[in-house]
């Protein structure tokens, strides 16, 4: 993307775990995709109606509570999706003409960094309870758009978790998909509906029949207990210990995901010193660090690429450090506001205003596609119109705007925020970050600091708060 300019030739890490290079040129498109498939990554089945990339564990192989190691079963399925049989080339017109497009999730430990909830497909790592055998109970119908947002909803199906099973289960369920699927109205033609209109009973048993049809060997059970240990969801950033002794993970926050050139090459060059050139991506839009030695762990922190006025951060702010942003208007057509900027931008503005006692997952999104998916998050911004009073005229006009969403959570009893918290609130400073700090004291736990605390609203929550306790604090 350098030879595109600094506005356009950027890199963006998605939610999905892949990167967007921006600003490439449609005459230099063939060179950028061979080179692609030459180091085995792809562009294809990217878009359109077929399956997105494949989402695993960013700690596949290196977690002390690993469950399942996602990273043969991904790659297995990615070739599924991409990869055509006959002539061994990227490009698979099998499942390139799906009803809608399809998201698949491999999930490795009770964490599930992989957000099985928001796929079509999602693996959640199970023991079986009598045999102990590891495998995966399946969840399907997970999806975010205009029409709906729904949680994946599981069905009763488990199976051994191997390269084999995985594959087989996942083929069976795009088949049925493909050819059984709704193609009239796009905004019901996700599998959920389809899943809807057969019943989860007669959906399970059609994905069982088509999978012993392959005659590979498969075994299925009905769904397994999940564990009912108490266990807390991990940070994927800082500085953690893997399972191999003497070895750990750094993870560094990339705020709103954007890379430059100059931010891939410091990237680039760390992996090179210190993780043998290995870099990892999260769905928070942040990369990783694997197999760093222990002894180097000073140095690597001490590397001017992650210094305190450098954008990569390995201990980051609770709020900016937290933050995740589609797109935006910057470069998709369908954004009604520009996210990344405003999302960096206010993000920081409100780490300097309110203190927050633990992380606080901010998401941007720019319309209700949701691919910032907002009603996963803590607080959610979703593009949208909204009014405010011109005081020249004196008369309302339109303005950017956003809806606001509260209360999502994630991890392995994840659940989504449907209902806008509140909504057609204009995205100018004046109104947004109020709004935002009254939501962050009100529902999380937040302490306004001191200036803030003397020039906060007279109503709303935070005025409530005061009324009751007679202090900003």
């Amino acid at each position: 993307v350098e030879p595109y300019g600094p506005e356009q030739g950027v890199v963006d890490i998605t939610t999905r775990q892949n990167i967007q290079l921006r600003g490439i040129r449609l005459e230099d498109a063939d060179k950028v995709i061979d080179a692609l498939h030459a180091n085995n990554q792809t562009s294809f089945q990217s878009a359109l109606d077929n399956v997105r990339n494949l989402v695993g564990s960013p700690l596949a192989g290196i977690d002390p509570h690993e469950m399942v190691d996602t990273r043969d079963i991904c790659n297995h399925l990615n070739d599924l999706i991409s990869l055509d049989r006959e002539t061994g080339l990227r490009g698979n017109p099998v499942w390139g003409n799906l009803p809608r497009k399809f998201n698949i999730a491999v999930s490795g430990s009770r964490d599930d960094f992989a957000h099985t909830n928001i796929n079509d497909i999602g693996l959640e790592p199970c023991a079986h309870a009598e045999t102990n055998e590891m495998g995966f109970n399946v969840v399907i119908g997970g999806y975010m758009s205009i029409k709906r947002v729904a949680a994946s909803v599981p069905i009763n199906l488990w199976i051994p978790a191997d390269v084999n099973h995985a594959y087989t289960l996942s083929e069976a369920i795009l088949r049925i998909f493909r050819d059984e699927g709704s193609r009239g109205d796009r905004q019901k033609a996700r599998l959920m509906w389809l899943v809807e209109e057969m019943g989860v009973d007669t959906f399970r048993s059609k994905v069982v029949e088509e999978m012993d049809s392959y005659a590979r060997d498969v075994r299925t059970d009905v769904a397994q207990p999940h564990p009912t240990e108490p266990f807390e969801r991990r940070e994927l950033l800082g500085v953690h210990a893997q399972k191999q002794e003497g070895l750990s993970r750094v993870g560094i926050h990339v705020p709103t995901g954007r890379l430059t050139p100059l931010l891939c090459r410091q990237l680039a060059d760390l992996a090179d010193a210190y993780s043998a050139g290995e870099i990892r991506l999260t769905v928070e839009q942040n990369v990783m660090l694997p197999n760093v030695d222990n002894d180097k762990l000073e140095a690597l922190l001490a590397e001017p690429a992650l210094a305190p006025s450098s954008p990569l951060q390995v201990f980051p702010s609770n709020i900016a450090g937290n933050t995740v942003s589609c797109t935006g208007a910057q470069f998709c057509g369908l954004a009604m506001i520009e996210t990344k900027a405003n999302a960096d931008r206010i993000a920081r503005m409100l780490d300097e205003r309110v203190e927050v006692p633990k992380k606080l997952r901010v998401h941007w999104t720019g319309c209700p596609n949701s691919c910032g998916q907002v009603q996963a998050a803590d607080i959610g911004l979703m593009g949208a119109p909204a009014k405010k009073m011109d005081p020249e005229t004196g008369k309302m006009m339109a303005v950017p705007g956003c809806t606001i969403f509260v209360g999502g959570t994630i991890g392995e009893h994840a659940q989504l925020s449907t209902e806008p918290y509140k909504s057609n609130v204009p995205l100018n400073d004046d109104d947004l970050i109020p709004e935002l700090l009254d939501i962050i004291v009100s529902k999380f736990d937040g302490k306004l600091k001191e200036a803030d605390a003397d020039s906060s609203p007279k109503s709303g929550p935070l005025a409530a708060l005061r009324r009751i306790f007679g202090s900003s604090d």
